[in-house]
């Protein structure tokens, strides 16, 4: 007797505890539901990785301004003069204005005053002015750095893109794996809560006609054991759903950067059991390793780099060239540079020059070179090796995919089955014709398939998004 009154108070206050807690969350009128559509959207618009990626862009657009800069025109004052002993020795003032071009010609224009009983003598006294070019005949004719730094600037916002679609799509996987898993959790919870339920009815029922004499005590025992073990497995599927809403917290922020916890009455808002997994058009493993191979932006980045890595070979390239620079300016009496800027002229007003020079051993230029050519080698085999690795994990996912389904199928088909085999050991139950100890049985399999179903389920819908994963366009 000392052991049912003890068996019968914890009984009661498990109950207490069970009903207080599904009122909180089984309430229709309570309950906040949260939809993937709407999750996602929430991780896309204020997730931190989001904003990061975001300033991956950001960055490299700054840096490509900075590039377009060194072709900005450019204003030069420079003044020089000395004056010893009560004697002006020269009076030097020059204003000039340079404007770089993407063909490597630089354009130059100026204004010189110039004056003094001891000037230099190849300097023009008075003032004057002057209009001309410089332009590389050799070396860095075809490219240089201005020229390889913007091409890169611009590559490099196009591979910051790319990376920012990759963290977007690592972001968006975790979330959405969060999530399933989150559900998962609580489809399992709701079948140990139905399963609670119906114990409770049936153990009430055995109670009363055990204390009628109209069954052993034992069954009473047995009732109590088996309701006890499912609200053990409840209280523990509901602890399981609590810590997967805490890892589904760790993607929900505000539009201000805080991180928002989840309140205890969200649930969520898809019932895989009414979704038919089989009815989804799924895309074929071609059209995905297509997809990969085209939109996977891990493969884009690598495109953009040996772009980028292509640009500095051409550049290094420059430093095997011999230096061959002309410049040329026009000059004129006075500040009128434009009259002397009508032509180019060797008979007279002119100022010419040529710079020659190459090293004899030209051993930098070859080093460097090589060193460019292996560069873009290395980055060829690591994208190629990452292609493959990106086709394998398609193929992967895609694979498990279909033997989600398959498993899915097979347990629908077991569960079905053990429900009518709990249907007739619950009738004859009734007559009189079975006991308690195999109807509990029958009933600890379909709470089992249930709970296999529940679990499979929610890794086909998982599975949805990792193919995409894989693939590289999940956005």
């Amino acid at each position: 007797m000392l052991k049912k009154g003890i068996g019968c108070c914890l009984l009661m206050l498990t109950m207490l505890l069970g009903h207080y807690r599904l009122q909180a969350q089984a309430g229709t009128d309570t309950l906040l539901r949260l939809l993937p559509d709407e999750y996602l959207a929430l991780v896309r618009n204020f997730h931190p990785v989001m904003k990061q990626a975001g300033f991956l862009v950001s960055g490299a657009e700054a840096y490509l301004l900075a590039s377009r800069g060194m072709f900005d025109p450019s204003i030069y004052f420079s003044t020089d003069q000395k004056t010893f002993g009560g004697t002006s020795y020269f009076n030097y003032s020059n204003t000039e204005l340079k404007i770089p071009t993407w063909f490597g010609v630089e354009l130059m224009a100026g204004i010189e005053s110039n004056n003094g009983l001891r000037m230099n003598r190849s300097i023009t006294e008075g003032q004057s002015s002057y209009a001309g070019f410089k332009v590389p005949l050799a070396k860095n004719l075809v490219m240089d750095k201005r020229r390889a730094a913007l091409q890169q600037a611009k590559l490099l916002v196009s591979q910051s893109k790319a990376e920012r679609l990759l963290a977007v799509n690592d972001l968006m996987f975790d979330a959405i794996g969060a999530y399933w898993n989150w559900v998962r959790e609580y489809q399992v919870y709701k079948v140990l809560t139905d399963a609670v339920r119906i114990n409770q009815v049936r153990y009430e029922g055995i109670r009363i006609t055990v204390e009628q004499g109209d069954r052993a005590g034992v069954d009473s025992t047995e009732a109590l054991t088996q309701l006890l073990t499912f609200q053990a497995q409840q209280n523990e599927a509901f602890m399981r759903f609590l810590t997967a809403g805490y890892e589904l917290s760790n993607f929900l922020w505000t539009e201000d950067e805080k991180p928002v916890l989840i309140p205890g009455n969200l649930v969520p808002g898809v019932n895989t059991d009414s979704i038919n997994p089989f009815s989804i058009a799924y895309q074929p493993l071609n059209d995905l390793l297509q997809l990969a191979t085209v939109s996977h932006p891990k493969l884009q980045s690598f495109d953009f780099k040996l772009d980028a890595l292509e640009v500095e070979r051409r550049l290094k390239f420059q430093s095997l060239l011999p230096t061959v620079d002309l410049k040329y300016n026009a000059l004129s009496k006075g500040y009128e540079w434009w009259k002397g800027a009508g032509a180019v002229t060797f008979d007279n007003n002119f100022k010419f020059g040529l710079d020659v020079g190459i090293p004899l051993f030209i051993r930098q230029g070859r080093g460097d070179y090589k060193a460019a050519k292996i560069k873009i080698q290395s980055t060829t085999l690591d994208r190629d090796m990452t292609r493959l690795n990106i086709e394998n994990k398609v193929r992967q996912y895609f694979n498990e995919q279909i033997n989600l389904l398959q498993q899915l199928r097979l347990q629908e088909r077991a569960l079905d089955a053990y429900r009518k085999v709990l249907a007739v050991e619950l009738m004859k139950f009734e007559l009189g014709e079975s006991t308690l100890f195999l109807l509990n049985s029958r009933e600890n399999k379909v709470l089992e398939s249930q709970q296999k179903v529940a679990e499979t389920r929610a890794k086909v819908f998982k599975s949805l998004y990792g193919v995409q994963w894989a693939a590289g366009i999940l956005r």
